[in-house]
Parts: C-alpha cells; structure tokens; sequence
C-alpha cells in the first residue's frame, strides 16, 4: 500500500488496483522515456515525470501542461508514522563515506565550514566518472578525514558533521 499526497492537499491510498479503494482503470503507454499517454473513463491525458527525487520520495509530475507535486510515503514509512517515528535519517547523519572506491579530486569546504543540504562537499573520481558529494543536511563540517588526491576504499569516512 502507498499513500500519495499531491500538492500537499489531496491525499490517495494506492493498493495494486484499487485507488481510495475503488477499482480504477486507466490504459497507460509510455510513448517517451519518462513521457506517457493516459486513457481514464474514455479521456486521455499527456503525462511526463519532471523530476524524481528518491531521497526525500517526492516526483513532479506535469499532466495536460499543469505541474503536480507529489510526495509518497510506503508501508515502511506509515508504520513509522504511525509507531510515531517521524525522524528523518537525514537529519541525524554524522559521517560521509565513501560510496565506492576513488580519488579524491576536489574538497570544497574546511572544517567548520557551515553547509546547507545539497551542498558540494567534495568530488570523488571513480571508473573515470567525477561523482559529487552532496551535503545531506545542513549542518557544519567537524572534521575532514581525507585530502586531495588521497584514494578511499568503500564505506571509508571521509567527513564528519558536529
């Protein structure tokens, strides 16, 4: 089951086929990577995914030319809710690791820099790709565990928040 909230109003409970528990029917085609063709009760609708954001499970959907944020929450995170464990992990991060082996080819902040969440926080080469390390919360920068040029293993601490 998914709860889906759309502009923050209008709240749907999605389970397999059933829409607010009512059977619902529509024929969906995608025509266009992330670009589809709706058809519900004899109308048809152009829809295009905006954006997606996995993190925080929100997508911006665009329908007819009008935008539609939509924010979804599985059976995971109503249980949390309702257990009334509404902490966001992000908000308690304390480390960045290393996600794959690399290099460090940039470090864009020092220690006690303070950092806003999507912040660059330094950039890590691996299999030829640069990969951006993003702040995850706001917050500010305790300690900074690697240097320019230093190779990471996976999972290996490369910054720490206060």
């Amino acid at each position: 089951m998914i709860k889906a909230t759309v502009n923050k109003k209008a709240e749907f409970t999605i389970d397999k086929n059933l829409v607010n528990g009512k059977e619902n029917e529509w024929d969906l085609v995608e025509f266009r990577e992330n670009t589809f063709h709706v058809i519900k009760d004899n109308k048809g609708y152009s829809a295009m995914l905006v954006s997606y954001n996995a993190e925080e499970k929100t997508l911006v959907i665009n329908v007819n030319g009008n935008d539609y944020e939509v924010s979804i929450k599985d059976k995971n995170d109503l249980l949390l809710q309702q257990l009334g464990i509404n902490i966001k992990v992000s908000s308690v991060i304390q480390h960045i690791k290393a996600p794959m082996p690399g290099l460090i080819i940039n470090v864009s902040v020092t220690e006690g820099t303070e950092v806003q969440k999507g912040d660059t926080l330094l950039i890590l080469e691996a299999m030829k790709m640069e990969n951006v390390i993003k702040s995850p919360r706001q917050g500010k920068v305790k300690k900074i565990n690697v240097q320019l040029k230093q190779a990471v293993e996976k999972n290996q601490v490369m910054l720490e928040f206060e």
